[in-house]
């Protein structure tokens, strides 16, 4: 699976879903949500996913109200952060709905991180500067 172009829409899009859940709860999920934009961005591009419109975020962070850009790619929905062009053309869909759900998906993190890095080029960063565990050193009273 070393071509990009192999990969087909749906695949991606699964991978995209699976990538997209483990962000959630993934303790650093900076380089996942980064591939999540880069493989949906290219999907859009590539026109094997289209953007539907904007929706109310459910977690608008600091401010009151925050709209998210809801694309559509193969059987997934997903909400990206929307650019200012989205605004002046697309509709805005209002809340999210409960009653529309993405398919479920069976893609362990690894298979789904290895398709969009193959999809979009993209490597994960390592950190080398990693911090290694010091010991504290215990010194008695005085010394």
């Amino acid at each position: 699976m070393s071509d990009p172009s192999e990969l087909s829409s749906e695949k991606i899009a699964q991978a995209i879903f699976t990538v997209n859940k483990h962000a959630k709860t993934a303790p650093d999920s900076k380089f996942l949500y980064q591939i999540k934009k880069a493989a949906i961005d290219q999907m859009l591009k590539e026109g094997k996913a289209k953007k539907v419109g904007l929706q109310y975020s459910r977690n608008p962070g600091l401010s009151q109200q925050r709209s998210d850009l809801l694309v559509e790619c193969a059987n997934y929905m997903f909400h990206i952060p929307p650019q200012k062009n989205d605004f002046k053309e697309l509709p805005h869909l209002g809340k999210l709905s409960d009653n529309v759900r993405n398919p479920k998906t069976r893609m362990n993190l690894r298979e789904a991180k290895s398709i969009l890095q193959t999809y979009t080029g993209l490597k994960a960063e390592t950190s080398s500067a990693q911090k290694t565990y010091q010991r504290p050193v215990f010194k008695r009273l005085g010394e």
